[in-house]
């Protein structure tokens, strides 16, 4: 409830209502319209209150910076997602040749003997 967070961060209760207006923070409603706090609610409300209080950084700042940190964990998941993808087609390949399917096919490499050097005549 938003009056216990309050009381645990030590802030007032219209903190949080301006954090809801803004868009920073999201609790979800009981049936009674009771906002109901999640431990990533309180997550995010402890990053909020580190920018604000410890580092000086307005609301508009905190939006662009949790937005920012949003983006770069989803980037790392598509990034997880991929490497895996990865992973596995190479475990599925086997042995299969690297280049067996790809765009341009590439042949044995072809080694070409530089000629032996001449030697000079001492004259």
């Amino acid at each position: 409830m938003i009056s216990a967070v309050a009381q645990m961060y030590n802030i007032h209760p219209q903190t949080l209502r301006l954090y809801e207006r803004e868009g920073l923070l999201a609790p979800s409603r009981s049936q009674g319209n009771t906002r109901l706090y999640t431990e990533e609610d309180l997550e995010a409300l402890e990053t909020i209150l580190k920018l604000t209080r410890d580092l000086g950084v307005n609301l508009a700042g905190v939006q662009i910076i949790m937005d920012m940190r949003r983006r770069m964990e989803d980037a790392q998941k598509q990034m997880q997602t991929f490497v895996e993808l990865v992973r596995n087609e190479l475990l599925t390949r086997g042995g299969a040749s690297p280049s067996s399917d790809a765009l341009v096919h590439v042949g044995p490499p072809y080694i070409i003997r530089a000629p032996e050097p001449r030697q000079r005549k001492s004259g």
